[in-house]
């Protein structure tokens, strides 16, 4: 209550027990040529983002230096964390609770988890998801390792415009049970070439990430016909989830596995980690799916509890029947993704990957005009790759120097792709910015 103002009534009290009639009498004793006549000039409110924004400014101004304005993507993105999120996540039930293995005295941290399996399994449009994993990149790994055991094939299809981390990753997961890994190379509009699929035989599953390392939206209903066909399981990953606020979700367009990276539903970049794996798949094969299930159910009094339905790791059966040996769940980032989503809820989710996807068409559009070259024209969200004029890292540094981070550099992952960078937008960036930042693109080339 004592946030909340005061009433007509509880003022009139006060007033009357000082012997007062008005508030202006509590003054008095201020001389009147000291007292301003008309109200003082306060702007009108802001929201939490401009507010932030206005701080910062005031900020600069009395700073050492100005921050570098960053403009990176591939894999880690920053989004706006409303404050409320951090200041619930850091109460102590949250914070100081651990992996719920004794139900009976774990129901919050249960529901915790089951309301965001509920929520994760919606938004990807799947019928079951798990407690989450440690991140994208092990969750795609499981995910295909999932696939080997389900359909018995000895090889896996891998897109060569899957994030090279998480190719990595796969591959450590994968050649110790002796699957075979074939990478598919991207094609001119910079989406996976799937003409070598014909070819292949004995498949267990193919990983497609959407959008993919370049940005790009893939055709997941194409590539799951193929893999009907095939009798493989289509596996798809992404690193940017809230692409799937405003793009057609991976299970309505065929996919028996959809996961990857948490980290852009609430979760600060936190100068790389922690990551929030996110694991959903179909309900025929949710006794193949690694990790842990939370479920509801009710007790002998007929109330209703929560459990831990499924836990397939070695520490709860024999380690040669485990699903997977090495994987948890991530309980508090999970949590803070479930904030995030309910906070935001449908609507607010589509909004922002709205504002995502169009300021980055904003600034892609303003780049093409000044001359840079948009080698991929295919669909992306935000973030795409763009090529400078002329001596493209000599722009590149220039722009540096002038403390702008304009893009991910690809020729340490993509050697044919020297002097391309890929560039990100979210809803951090205000228009100005991007203004400015095509302004000095154009200045620099």
């Amino acid at each position: 209550m004592r946030y909340l103002p005061h009433t007509d009534e509880e003022i009139a009290a006060m007033l009357e027990s000082m012997g007062a009639e008005r508030l202006e009498d509590l003054f008095a004793a201020i001389p009147e040529a000291c007292r301003p006549d008309d109200p003082p000039d306060i702007p009108g409110p802001l929201t939490e983002w401009d507010l932030r924004a206005h701080m910062d400014q005031a900020s600069g101004r009395m700073g050492v230096g100005a921050p570098y304005g960053a403009y990176l993507g591939g894999g880690r993105y920053d989004h706006y964390i409303p404050a409320f999120i951090p200041a619930l996540l850091s109460r102590s039930e949250f914070t100081t609770a651990y992996t719920p293995y004794q139900a009976e005295i774990s129901q919050g941290t249960l529901q915790g988890i089951y309301e965001f399996q509920t929520l994760i399994s919606r938004f990807l449009g799947m019928e079951v998801a798990n407690a989450s994993l440690y991140d994208g990149a092990s969750a795609l790994a499981e995910g295909l390792l999932m696939a080997h055991r389900i359909t018995r094939g000895k090889r896996v299809a891998l897109s060569g415009v899957i994030h090279p981390h998480y190719r990595q990753v796969v591959r450590s997961y994968l050649r110790p049970a002796g699957v075979e890994m074939t990478e598919l190379p991207w094609q001119a509009d910079g989406r996976t070439d799937l003409d070598g699929l014909n070819q292949m035989d004995d498949l267990a599953g193919v990983a497609i990430q959407s959008p993919n390392f370049f940005g790009c939206i893939e055709d997941l209903k194409l590539i799951s016909a193929i893999c009907s066909e095939k009798e493989a399981l289509l596996v798809t990953c992404f690193t940017e989830p809230l692409a799937y606020g405003l793009f057609t979700s991976p299970g309505s367009q065929g996919a028996h596995v959809a996961c990857g990276e948490g980290q852009s539903l609430g979760i600060p970049m936190g100068y790389g980690g922690p990551g929030l794996g996110l694991f959903t798949t179909r309900r025929g094969y949710v006794r193949q799916m690694p990790g842990r299930l939370v479920g509801k159910t009710s007790d002998t009094q007929g109330k209703q509890g929560f459990v831990l339905t499924l836990a397939t790791r070695e520490q709860h059966i024999r380690r040669e029947k485990a699903t997977s040996n090495i994987c948890t769940n991530s309980s508090l980032c999970a949590l803070n993704a479930a904030m995030y989503m309910a906070a935001l809820g449908g609507p607010g989710i589509r909004e922002l990957a709205q504002l995502n996807h169009d300021k980055a068409a904003y600034l892609k559009a303003g780049l093409r005009e000044i001359g840079c070259s948009i080698p991929f024209d295919a669909p992306t969200f935000n973030e795409f790759v763009v090529a400078f004029p002329g001596a493209g890292e000599e722009v590149y540094g220039r722009l540096l120097e002038k403390r702008v981070v304009a893009g991910l550099p690809l020729a340490p992952y993509a050697p044919d792709l020297k002097g391309h960078y890929l560039m990100c937008v979210t809803e951090t960036k205000s228009k100005s910015d991007i203004d400015q930042l095509i302004a000095q693109v154009g200045e620099t080339v």
